[in-house]
This record gives structure tokens, sequence and C-alpha cells, in this order.
């Protein structure tokens, strides 16, 4: 874990063509189950994420025991076990972004800098909804709840997966976030997505609550409340986490308001939460190495 976070750290993302959750997603975009009668979209999305669901793990699975069977790092001599984490790690990698996430969040503030306009249109790229009417206000609350929520997504239960189910595990929960975020929709997605929307929701509950208690608001009390507000059971736990962190009030116009009474999103708090999303990372991994370590002992 500690060697796919520094290759994160120095390299990014991978080039598209041997990235595997572009795969994912490019698997998944080969369904267009939106015009079926609703039982069937169900059936058909059901039956397709489970084809690709046991698709990658088994393909995670296979490398992962390949690599161990060759280079059998539980024999002498040492350069066999830093062989295999270092592999292991290359492999884990893809399949957790937090440079890539902290560099999108921070490029919606600097577009905002430039112009509201620009910094709309900046993160029209990261969330699903209409950014067109934002304040400035609520471009960096929209930003800063992307932080906040993706830090889930796409570090900590990537992690946590790995620490229970080796690279199986965390294959599998990127490609059911994959297909949640492609299909998980309360629109003309829903029938087909609704086992896709279910399945992210189940393997996300976890790592959610670990991610919001790695944040460390200031109050458990206060974050169980808030926590619930948002229609989604997992990501108002890291959102509500970050607003009372921060101390400010985050939205999405009409839905739900995190933390009513803190204050509005300013410039500095895209940096804040930066800082406080990287520190949290480096909390949630040493706790989930030290459960991965206490779950084989």
């Amino acid at each position: 874990m500690l060697l796919a976070l520094l290759i994160d750290r120095a390299f990014g993302e991978p080039p598209t063509w041997a990235h595997p959750v572009v795969g994912m997603g490019r698997y998944l975009g080969l369904f267009q189950l939106t015009r079926l009668p609703p039982p069937v979209a169900f059936t058909a999305g059901a039956l397709a994420w489970l084809t690709g669901a046991a698709a990658t793990a088994f393909i995670a699975l296979w490398l992962e025991g390949w690599l161990l069977l060759a280079l059998q790092p539980w024999h002498s001599p040492p350069w066999r076990l830093l062989a295999t984490a270092l592999l292991i790690g290359l492999l884990l990698k893809p399949l957790l972004a937090w440079r890539m996430l902290a560099d999108e969040a921070m490029a919606v503030g600097t577009a905002l800098e430039e112009s509201l306009p620009a910094g709309r249109q900046r993160l029209s790229r990261l969330v699903s909804r209409d950014t067109s009417a934002l304040t400035d206000t609520e471009v960096r609350e929209a930003a800063i709840e992307t932080l906040a929520e993706n830090l889930n997504d796409s570090v900590i239960a990537p992690l946590f997966w790995f620490a229970i189910l080796g690279l199986p595990g965390a294959a599998l929960y990127r490609f059911a976030n994959t297909a949640d975020a492609m299909w998980g929709y309360r629109d003309e997605r829903e029938w087909c997505g609704k086992w896709a929307a279910r399945a992210d929701d189940l393997l996300s509950w976890l790592p959610a609550r670990l991610t919001a208690l790695v944040l460390m608001p200031p109050a458990v009390r206060t974050l169980l409340r808030e926590a619930r507000r948002t229609p989604s059971p997992n990501s108002g736990w890291p959102m509500a986490a970050m607003a009372l962190r921060l101390n400010v009030k985050l939205s999405k116009p009409g839905v739900y308001t995190l933390n009513a009474a803190g204050g509005p999103a300013q410039a500095g708090h895209l940096h804040a939460a930066r800082t406080v999303a990287r520190q949290a990372v480096i909390t949630g991994a040493v706790l989930i190495a030290a459960l991965a370590w206490a779950l084989r002992a």
C-alpha cells in the first residue's frame, strides 16, 4: 500500500491504454439498457455487473497469484519480498487516485481565480450537477464536497478492500464504484443501474465511515446528525466530516445542506481541504495497514 501511494505521488495516473479503470468504463459503456422495460433492464444490468465484476476479480486474482507463485516471497533471499511488494504496488496503484483527485480539486480553485465561468466549466468535469448557475461560493463548496467524497471512493475504500481481500478486493471495489458512477442515477438509467448502485452502497458502507473518522471532525455526535442529510447512505459521511473539520457550509442547492451554521467556502478553504485530506490519506493508510496485519497475524 505504501509503494502504491508513493508511485501515485511520483507519477500520477498511467496512460489511458494501460488504465484498468478506463477498461472497466469501456466494458460498462458497451451496454445500452435504458430503453428496456424496468424488470428486464434490472436483470440485464445485474447480469452485466456480475459478469464484469467476476472478470475483474478473476484477472486481479490471477495476476496476484502468478506473482506470488513466481517470486515466492516467503523464501529467502529478501529481494523476493521486496520485488513482490513493488510489483503488487504497481498493480494496486491504478486502483487508487489521490494525486489526480487533489490536482483536479485545486484546478477548480485556480480556474475560479481566473473567472467564475472558468471555475464553473472546470467543476463540470468533476460533478454531474448543472454548474451553469452556481455562485463562486457554491463552486468552491462543490469542489470541496467532491474532494471529500472521492477521498473515500478513490483512496480509502480501495485500500480497505485491498487489506481485506488483496488485489481482487481493490479491483472489485473500483469496478463497483465505476459502475455506480456510470449507471447509478435516478433517470432513464435507474432500473439498469439499480443493482450497481446498491452494490456500491454495500461495498462503500464501512470505508465511508472510516474516511469520515480519519478526517477527524471535532464532534462525532454532530457528524452522526449531519451525515444523514444527504440522499446517499455513504457520501454524506466524508462530506459532513470535511464540513465540520473546516467549519464551512457545504450544500447542493435544493438537495442538502451540511453544517448550516458554518461559514461560506472561501478561496483558502480549498487549500485547507487538500491539507486535511492528505493527512487523512496518511492516517487511513496506517490504520488500514494495521487492520491488514491484524487479519493475517
